[in-house]
């Protein structure tokens, strides 16, 4: 008897509407962990804001980060 496919998992698309997100969604677009996120955030290396009490990504700071960090000269070996 054949076992019933079970279809592959497609990764989550981001929503595009989304202005901020939250440092876990940050972290799930870069493929970074969540703690590696938050340090990030709290050392300025991605820009983030407080929304009441609450640490919000700008979404578009995402990719300002990868950016930043392509036209980082190489550091020597």
């Amino acid at each position: 008897m054949a076992e019933p496919r079970v279809p592959a998992s497609r990764p989550e698309q981001p929503d595009p509407s989304l202005v901020l997100l939250t440092v876990e969604e940050a972290a799930r677009r870069l493929r970074i962990g969540r703690t590696t996120c938050f340090r990030l955030v709290l050392a300025g290396e991605i820009e983030s804001v407080t929304v009441g009490r609450l640490r919000r990504v700008p979404a578009d700071a995402v990719p300002a980060y990868v950016t930043k960090l392509r036209h980082r000269p190489a550091q020597a070996a």
